[in-house]
């Protein structure tokens, strides 16, 4: 049987969600739990890949199990507490739903969104959530810049250098700036796929739009040009999250 797990995790103490050799990580964190309770190893299939230090306020995840018993919302609730359990802090198991037998966590995901926070005020109780930046940058010239992100497909100029990517194409569907109470601004952004790095340096570029360094003609000129010389700083991995991931609905349908 597999089952798709929705989770939220605080990616500080992680080397991103992919098992590294000899660094932390929450795909491994996550496995070794499950095996712990299931009582066989256990693989765990993710989304997608979130990068070191790098958040997800909702993330999924798929497994297999042939022991597990878990038809009835009760047994399933029950299961979940127990694992989570044993995770530690900053891993929350939210849900367990069963699922087809191909279904796939990371190839039928058909939409991801991300959510870039920057503060304006230091706050010791975001110091691993947000970035602190000093100062007001013009959000109305950022808006305009994000607004070319769906005319275009290629983002290599936005892209890690040295990436495996069989292609820099991704379909931005979305992507816009919001100015909370308070100050805080959030950046957010829903594509088919990211490329590694690419909404950092997508959100450190636009930062430079909004003090002035660089015009919105410049951000759209460096997008076309496929040029990673002509990206940006890449923004602090602290202030991203990964807060939605979404599926044909005869596959699965998101409950938390």
């Amino acid at each position: 049987m597999r089952y798709f797990l929705e989770i939220a995790y605080k990616g500080t103490a992680y080397h991103g969600w992919q098992k590294q050799a000899n660094a932390p990580s929450v795909q491994q964190t996550l496995e070794d739990c499950l095996s712990r309770i299931l009582r066989e190893d256990t693989s765990v299939t993710g989304a997608g890949r979130t990068d070191t230090g790098v958040h997800a306020s909702y993330y999924v995840a798929h497994f297999d199990s042939e022991g597990l018993r878990a038809g009835n919302p009760a047994e399933k609730e029950a299961f979940v507490y127990h694992l989570n359990a044993v995770l530690p802090h900053d891993i929350a198991v939210r849900t367990m739903t069963a699922v087809g037998a191909e279904a796939h966590a990371r190839f039928d995901a058909v939409l991801r969104e991300y959510k870039y926070h920057v503060i304006s005020h230091k706050d010791p109780f975001r110091k691993d959530t947000a970035w602190y930046f000093r100062g007001r940058p013009d959000v109305e010239a950022m808006n305009r810049a994000a607004a070319k992100l769906p005319e275009y497909d290629d983002f290599t100029t936005f892209c890690k250098l040295h990436s495996d990517n069989k292609t820099n194409i991704c379909n931005v569907s979305y992507a816009r700036w919001e100015e909370l109470p308070g100050g805080e601004l959030v950046f957010t952004i829903r594509s088919d796929r990211f490329l590694r790095n690419m909404v950092r340096s997508l959100t450190g570029t636009m930062m430079d739009v909004g003090r002035g360094k660089i015009t919105v003609s410049d951000f759209e000129s460096a997008l076309a040009a496929k040029d990673l010389r002509l990206a940006g700083p890449t923004a602090p991995a602290a202030g991203l999250f990964l807060s939605d991931v979404r599926y044909p609905e005869n596959i699965f349908r998101r409950n938390k």
